[in-house]
């Protein structure tokens, strides 16, 4: 120790310190020669061998009591009864010069007893970085161990020096390099704590946090045992583990420790993906999959340990919904796949952006709940007509469609759309479900939907819809804008309305996208449908929603509007102009910034905005199995194009429609839905898959025969006929065959619209979004056993407007948690109370708990970070430690 470091340390004790007197006893006399030296500012040196007990009394307490002096003695501090200075030395600070001593009053710890343990790390201390490190995390009244623990968190760089968290920061050198994971080789973190002599207290500390006490511990083995130990906790059969990993489980008095040890691990966004890779090692070192063989959904659901066990859940769940197809529990499915979604392995960062973490397929896993839910409701709906679609009238089966058996189509893209993303990352686990779900849309849902439903379109039925193309209470598509744009514009002279039109946007996809809308702070949108033309195909749908007064057709099969033509965007921005009005594409408008935009609709009263996505993807034999990716970019386009309309341009009303919707299965139809016909007709002008037009057709009786002027209100000279193939069938294969329209099922025919409206004022608080609120259940929460179940409620039930939460819930000490943290979602739609409450369970970390203080129960949003808290007591009886 050089004098610089001894006048260093003792300014210290005097300046920052605000000691006034200080001894220092030097009984070896080693640092004589260095008291003259010394450059104590506004300190005298008195030496206690040169000055008698009484004179150093009188002079530091009667002469000068405000003078700072340094009293050195070459000699061991006395016995009490022989130490004529005690009084003064109680109450001043004494001073060592030799290393441990120096390092002891650098740290600021208190007890002189430290000294010794000091001196026993000296090889730790000859690093002066790593001093300081560790006198950024000592406490004053830090015990040895407490040093010991604070040396290993600077030598394995653990953010936080507590053990839990030095442990997993330990495991995580093992994942530096990813491909070469060695588990019986140390990392180098290691052999630096057995150089310092820290590997034995670090194993005393395990011994006593997790009851692992091993003749020779090694890392490997601690963490086979915490992973077997969490996996056995959670998993619900009498033994807890199986057999041969029995002798793996942690004692029952510390098991809490390592579940809220792993359970914080999981939970880490910095360790999380070590996490991962070290579970993957160790399942393949126990040989999970062959200890997964007998269990169940229901014993396996509670476990995050392991990625394999998350496969099997998801398999099992699979099963689950196959095998009870025909008495299936939704709410079971859904509570199940909602957990597993909120849980580790299954759910998706803010954004769903999983870059870098490749090595878990959780979009896919994602993916394969998302189908299964939507698998078990289009179950659950199918159960609800398990005799088939019986209804008095058109009017009420179309209806019927409106409100409820658009969900049948809806639930099939939403089930295939999840099944495709999974697929597209290499997983085939939805397959046989797959092909059952199929069959069931295409074999039983769609054939009986065209059976029922063509009994009011037949033209030799009671009703012959063909004959009268009318539905009460249900507007005519060719009525559009005689309906539904110009009562608005003549409500007030500088009414102005948008109109999109997205081809073949049929209305279960609406239904959709009008939730989403209603999602939009100030944005206020309500979905209705209109009776569409027939044939249902763009040219006469699109010529339909324009302005008009005479509807037409030419010789050759082009529809007219007034006389004038309407197949290209300029002959319809040539017909809207004649209404004040103009017409664009939805593409071009969103290029164009917020003034270029008002500027080029300013003046125009009614602009009309043609959006292609969906049509130009299922039209198309190259591309038409992406006819559902499709579905969901227009979904995506609309929401964006009506927000930019309304945001941008000052759009106070807009109307979203379409020309016609689509039929659609993933199976290629084979002879069975074709329409047998020899050749065309005499007559036909225009033959596709779905229709043929022409004038003068004879009948057939393998199609349905109608007229345009009695299902499109088409006039004029040339009277045009239709004929359509029954149900679902078409007339031919050419080109694409899966995506079709055309004919008069409901999914082509029920046309959507959706009005949005830009709600202002004081209205627009009403259409403000926000998150379910999500209450404990009970008052004075008290914990007095190693677990605790919370039961929550979400105190109100999900909406357009209300939107789910998922919460993070653990039991806090301050900004630590003490327990493990749980995952949890709130998504549900009931207006049942018992519905919306959820049990969560939480294992509290053993150890000692004040019961005169208060922790807290922490519900923390994981979108937003925003938390609520309510106390909690712990009180756990002594008996439960051991």
């Amino acid at each position: 120790m050089d004098t610089r470091q001894i006048n260093d340390a003792l300014n210290r004790t005097f300046k920052e310190e605000e000691h006034r007197l200080v001894f220092w006893n030097d009984p070896e006399r080693e640092f004589e020669e260095v008291l003259p030296a010394l450059a104590l500012d506004g300190v005298r040196v008195l030496r206690l061998d040169e000055m008698g007990a009484l004179e150093v009394k009188i002079r530091i307490e009667r002469e000068d009591p405000e003078g700072r002096y340094l009293l050195y003695s070459p000699a061991e501090e006395p016995d009490y009864e022989d130490d004529w200075l005690l009084d003064i030395r109680l109450y001043s600070r004494a001073f060592r010069a030799d290393r441990a001593s120096i390092i002891l009053d650098e740290l600021g710890l208190d007890a002189q007893s430290m000294r010794q343990h000091i001196a026993e790390r000296r090889k730790f201390f000859d690093s002066k970085e790593r001093l300081q490190k560790l006198k950024a995390l000592v406490a004053r009244t830090d015990t040895a161990t407490d040093l010991d623990r604070k040396m290993i968190a600077v030598i394995t760089r653990a953010d936080q020096p507590e053990l839990f968290n030095i442990i997993r920061t330990l495991f995580q050198h093992y994942v530096e390099n990813p491909e070469e994971i060695d588990l019986d080789a140390e990392p180098a973190a290691w052999e630096q704590m057995v150089k310092f002599d820290l590997d034995e207290p670090f194993w005393r500390m395990v011994k006593t946090e997790f009851g692992y006490d091993d003749e020779s511990p090694t890392l490997k083995k601690l963490l086979l045992r915490l992973f077997v130990t969490d996996f056995a906790h959670h998993l619900k059969t009498e033994t807890g583990a199986p057999g041969s990993l029995q002798n793996l489980v942690l004692p029952s008095a510390r098991k809490a420790n390592a579940v809220v040890c792993l359970a914080q691990w999981r939970d880490s966004s910095s360790k999380g993906r070590g996490y991962d890779l070290l579970s993957e090692r160790v399942a393949a070192i126990i040989k999970l999959e062959d200890c997964l063989h007998g269990m169940g959904l229901n014993q396996l659901a509670p476990v995050m340990t392991f990625e394999a066990v998350e496969r099997r859940i998801a398999s099992d769940l699979r099963d689950y919904v196959r095998n009870t197809a025909a008495t299936i529990n939704v709410e079971e499915a859904r509570d199940i796949a909602t957990r597993r979604q909120a849980g580790h392995w299954a759910s998706l960062p803010a954004g769903g952006n999983v870059a870098g973490d490749a090595g878990v397929p959780r979009q896919a896993l994602h993916a394969v709940y998302n189908a299964l839910v939507s698998a078990a409701e289009f179950y659950s709906l199918r159960n609800q007509y398990a005799q088939g679609f019986e209804f008095a009238g058109a009017a009420s089966m179309y209806r019927a469609y409106e409100e409820e058996l658009f969900r049948f189509d809806q639930l099939y893209r939403q089930f295939c759309e999840a099944a495709d993303l999974a697929e597209s990352k290499g997983w085939s686990i939805l397959k046989p479900l797959r092909d059952e779900i199929e069959a069931c849309y295409v074999n039983w849902y769609l054939p009986k939907l065209a059976l029922s439903w063509g009994k009011f379109v037949d033209p030799q039925g009671n009703t012959a819809l063909l004959k009268n193309w009318q539905i009460e209470r249900i507007p005519n598509q060719y009525r559009f804008y005689e309906q539904q744009v110009k009562p608005r514009l003549e409500e007030a002279e500088n009414r102005k309305t948008y109109v999109i039109i997205s081809d073949a946007f049929r209305y279960e996809a609406a239904q959709e996208l009008t939730a989403a809308l209603n999602g939009k702070y100030r944005f206020e949108a309500e979905l209705s449908s209109q009776l569409g033309v027939l044939p249902s195909y763009t040219a006469l749908g699109m010529g339909s929603l324009l302005p008009h007064n005479k509807l037409s057709y030419t010789a050759g099969g082009d529809v007219q509007v007034g006389d004038r033509p309407t197949n290209t965007l300029e002959q319809r921005h040539e017909i809207m102009q004649s209404v004040s009005g103009l017409a664009c594409k939805g593409d071009d408008l969103m290029k164009m910034k917020k003034e270029e935009g008002r500027e080029f609709v300013a003046g125009k009263k009614v602009i009309y905005i043609y959006h292609n996505v969906v049509d130009a993807i299922g039209d198309s034999a190259s591309t038409e199995d992406k006819t559902f990716d499709g579905v969901r970019h227009a979904i995506n386009e609309l929401a964006d194009l009506t927000a930019y309309v309304i945001n941008s341009l000052n759009g106070n009303h807009v109307i979203i429609t379409a020309d016609h919707g689509f039929l659609f299965a993933e199976t290629a139809p084979g002879e069975t839905e074709k329409s047998k016909l020899e050749q065309k007709p005499a007559g036909t002008i225009l033959a596709k898959k779905r229709y043929l037009i022409g004038q003068k057709l004879p009948n057939h009786e393998a199609v349905w025969h109608g007229k345009t002027r009695e299902t499109a209100g088409v006039t004029g000279d040339v009277e045009m006929e239709f004929w359509i193939p029954k149900g679902a069938n078409r007339f031919h294969f050419v080109g694409g065959a899966r995506f079709i329209h055309g004919g008069a099922m409901l999914q082509e025919i029920v046309a959507p619209v959706i009005t949005v409206r830009h709600v202002k004022g004081k209205t627009a608080k009403l259409t403000k979004t926000k998150t379910v609120s999500v209450q404990p259940l009970g008052v004075n929460h008290r914990i007095t056993t190693h677990q605790h179940r919370f039961e929550l409620l979400q105190t109100e039930p999900v909406s357009d407007r209300v939107k789910p939460v998922t919460l993070k819930i653990a039991v806090f000490e301050g900004n630590d948690p003490v327990t493990n943290i749980e995952t949890v979602t709130f998504d549900s739609a009931s207006d049942r109370l018992d519905d919306r409450k959820k049990w969560v369970t939480l294992v509290l970390q053993n150890r000692q708990y004040n019961k005169a203080a208060v922790y807290k129960l922490v519900l923390q949003d994981i979108e937003t970070g925003i938390e609520q808290s309510v106390p909690v007591i712990i009180d756990r009886a002594f008996s439960d430690d051991f």
